[in-house]
């Protein structure tokens, strides 16, 4: 006896419609005449509407199964649809190939985002919202630099890296930067206070509690 197990027999395109399903539609490109193949594939259609009942609330139902159809014969299904004919490219489509990034970053820890909000600054009329900017974007720069180095970096550091990223076309104001000071702080652990709490507490625990039990008896 010749058996028949599922990892030889044809993949199931869609598995919900289950394998009786596929094989109606293999049936159907073994029919020779055009015409009967689409009245037999019509009455596939319904078929399937009636295994999926949740599809009903659907407006294009009709057009879902006909793609189905399609699919599950792997597009090679030749019949009369009433709605355009589906092909695996337009169904499953290739991503766009994306152009690598090749600009070279010259201060990675700051992000691009840094290089470019600077550059945005150049031919800024509006001298006091470029100052703001820039104090703003110093402090941003100098909590990165500490997050990459682990230690505060000098004003000067920061100010020359402006610089280099504006390549000179935005003024810089070292007085106001040079008086920068740092805000990051470094996030405390959530238990730390417990432990603190939990050592200074005078000895209250149940251990000390029995051995002051126990010097009580003593004394009496």
């Amino acid at each position: 006896m010749e058996k028949n197990y599922n990892y030889t027999r044809r993949k199931m395109f869609l598995p919900e419609y289950g394998r009786h399903i596929h094989e109606m539609i293999d049936y159907l490109n073994t029919i020779e005449d055009r015409d009967e193949r689409t009245r037999q594939a019509y009455i596939v259609i319904d078929v399937m509407g009636n295994l999926n009942p949740l599809l009903r609330d659907t407006s294009d139902i009709a057009h879902k199964l006909w793609d189905h159809l399609f699919i599950m014969s792997d597009f090679s299904l030749d019949v009369d649809s009433p709605y355009p004919i589906p092909t695996e490219k337009s169904l499953r489509p290739e991503p766009e190939r994306l152009e690598y990034p090749r600009k070279r970053m010259t201060f990675k820890h700051y992000g691009e985002n840094v290089e470019r909000m600077i550059g945005s600054l150049k031919g800024n009329p509006d001298r006091a919202a470029v100052e703001e900017t820039l104090e703003n974007i110093a402090r941003y720069m100098r909590t990165k630099s500490y997050e990459y180095n682990q230690e505060h970096p000098n004003n000067e550091i920061i100010i020359n890296d402006i610089k280099r990223m504006s390549h000179g076309g935005v003024e810089v104001d070292e007085a106001a930067l040079g008086s920068l000071k740092s805000e990051y702080r470094m996030p405390v652990a959530a238990n730390n206070g417990h432990q603190k709490k939990g050592h200074n507490g005078g000895g209250k625990g149940p251990k000390n509690g029995r051995q002051n039990q126990g010097q009580q008896r003593r004394r009496g």
